[in-house]
């Protein structure tokens, strides 16, 4: 059986390669009703972005991790990363690398993200 961090890795890389996929009902699944992701234009809802994706005016072509920190409380799981978002926005090509903080519950056995925060990282 596997432990609660490696639980949220693979989550973590699942949600990663749907994000790829472009496909919004299975991006949906790793989120609750009320999911949000913040940023640097501020606060946009599960909805506002899943019909961003939805609507073609954002695809991604690159979703991955390469350094992660997990860290579990009981019910919830912070997930720290830093990684790439690389795809289209609008038309115009865009290419993140950033570290995104992801927070997650338990709810019926199930792991699902209740908000991300991302913000630019530097290259090392």
């Amino acid at each position: 059986m596997m432990d609660e961090e490696q639980e949220l890795i693979l989550l973590g890389k699942s949600w990663d390669e749907a994000m790829v996929r472009n496909n919004v009902e299975e991006i949906a699944q790793y989120m609750t009703d009320d999911w949000v992701i913040v940023g640097s234009n501020g606060i946009t809802t599960r909805g506002m972005f899943l019909e961003s994706i939805k609507s073609g005016s954002v695809m991604h072509n690159k979703m991955d991790s390469d350094e992660m920190t997990i860290k579990i409380y009981g019910d919830t799981g912070i997930v720290i990363s830093r990684g790439t978002s690389a795809g289209t926005y609008n038309g115009k090509s865009f290419n993140l690398y950033e570290w995104s903080t992801s927070v997650f519950i338990r709810t019926e056995g199930n792991w699902r993200c209740v908000s991300t925060m991302v913000t630019p990282a530097i290259k090392n």
